[in-house]
């Protein structure tokens, strides 16, 4: 009996950075690698038996990879923080700091869970996460860990050492993003990097001790002038530009992941690009906060690499993807901008991601790539072409369901429906807990 299974017949598009798009075409896939991309009618014969997985003539992308995100935001979707936040700085200190003080282990737990969830169901397979968890410190990496593992997809983890609550404190969430990067290096679905809050709550003793213990070829993970008060703050108790401090500590170079990145002057821009950093752009989350607007045009001009997250607004990087273009032409107020850097964001995080994980073919649909697969449900109503995928991305499939999911060649999300993970239940549990988690956090 055969053990490949194809997905098909439908579009297939092999890359999100010169890609072919394939008509009436399949991915077949054998254990965790795809074997075959090519007409249905090839693959079928190839491969007499294989099992099926009908995409019923949708668009069969890579999987989606996030480059940033916060699992532990998850449960606090609702919550009221009892103040006015009236800049960026209140709502770290009035709502995300408390937030994360009142999570524990079962929390952290579920948060971890309901996100991977819903990374499924919008058809992301690797997730790079920036967890924080102070009163539950200890573990929490393995706790998000397991989560990740019971749903299916491939994670890059990093706990946020900060010295905001005291440098002890700081060298603990040191310890245990080091720890996790350590014992991870090889894991093909689980990656570990050096995590750090921002600049301007990390002393240049935590930035020195996090490069001279990282693991060799582990990057460093970390918000870099989110807002003006990353820059100003980091100035005036530093003495240096949060990219200047990176360059001294020996943390800036190509395994760099810089969130953000929406205060950087040019003159940080041009050493992030010197030193192959990605930016990662969060347009939601920016908007969301009142920060203001990464130039990711400009940003590109000047030769940085620019990627994308979600920052834990969301899940959907699709979503974001459409953010992040639809924020170009506002910010421009140019009704043509938006196609001269955008569209390499999603070939930006599958890079990334494959140096991360020594997969030179992660975020590709050609024969010996990871199987990982997006498929869009319904048939475009009009023709996809290389040329035009972007528009079709932003313009529908942004907006559209995903009703396949497949991660290292297994099948997570099949017609809409999860089959790794119970998100009804999961609610369920997530809603049981969510009053004390609350109260936790009202007393803080």
């Amino acid at each position: 009996m055969s053990t490949v299974t194809i997905a098909g017949p439908g579009i297939v598009v092999t890359a999100f950075a010169d890609g072919q798009v394939l008509e009436r075409a399949g991915v077949a896939w054998e254990g965790e690698r795809v074997v075959g991309v090519g007409p249905m009618s090839k693959l079928v014969r190839a491969f007499p038996g294989a099992a099926r997985l009908d995409v019923r003539d949708g668009l069969i992308l890579p999987g989606l990879i996030n480059l940033h995100h916060h699992f532990y935001s998850a449960l606090a979707r609702g919550l009221d923080p009892g103040r006015p936040l009236a800049t960026f700085g209140e709502v770290l200190e009035g709502l995300w700091w408390r937030f994360d003080r009142a999570l524990g282990p079962e929390t952290v737990r579920l948060s971890a869970a309901l996100s991977a969830a819903e990374c499924i169901a919008s058809g992301c397979t690797t997730v790079f996460d920036h967890h924080s968890s102070p009163s539950c410190l200890h573990g929490s990496l393995d706790l998000v860990a397991a989560a990740v593992r019971e749903a299916g997809i491939a994670a890059v983890l990093c706990y946020e050492a900060s010295d905001r609550n005291g440098h002890r404190e700081a060298l603990t969430g040191l310890k245990e993003t080091l720890d996790f990067a350590s014992r991870h290096c090889d894991d093909p679905h689980l990656r570990g990097m050096v995590g750090l809050h921002a600049s301007f709550t990390v002393a240049d003793s935590t930035l020195r001790s996090a490069a001279r213990r990282r693991p060799a070829g582990t990057g460093v993970h970390l918000h870099v002038a989110e807002g003006r008060l990353d820059v100003d703050a980091s100035r005036q108790s530093y003495g240096a530009h949060p990219v200047e401090r990176l360059v001294t500590a020996g943390l800036l170079d190509q395994n760099a992941l810089l969130a953000h990145g929406v205060h950087l002057d040019r003159r940080a821009l041009e050493a992030v690009a010197a030193a192959g950093a990605v930016i990662v752009h969060n347009p939601e989350s920016n908007a969301n906060n009142g920060v203001g607007r990464l130039d990711v045009a400009g940003a590109v001009r000047l030769g940085c690499a620019v990627g994308l997250g979600t920052d834990g607004m969301s899940s959907s990087i699709l979503r974001s993807l459409r953010a992040a273009f639809l924020g170009a032409r506002a910010g421009a107020r140019d009704p043509s901008a938006g196609f001269e850097a955008v569209p390499s964001l999603l070939a930006t995080n599958a890079a990334f991601a494959a140096r991360v994980f020594g997969e030179p073919l992660l975020g590709t649909l050609e024969v010996g790539a990871p199987a990982d697969l997006t498929v869009l449900g319904g048939k475009p109503p009009t023709p996809v072409t290389a040329g035009n995928l972007f528009s079709h991305l932003v313009y529908g499939a942004a907006e559209g369901p995903v009703c396949h999911t497949v991660a290292r060649g297994r099948v997570l999300l099949r017609d809409f429906r999860h089959v790794t993970l119970d998100p009804t239940s999961l609610a369920h549990l997530a809603r049981q807990a969510t009053p004390t988690l609350w109260q936790r956090f009202q007393s803080l």
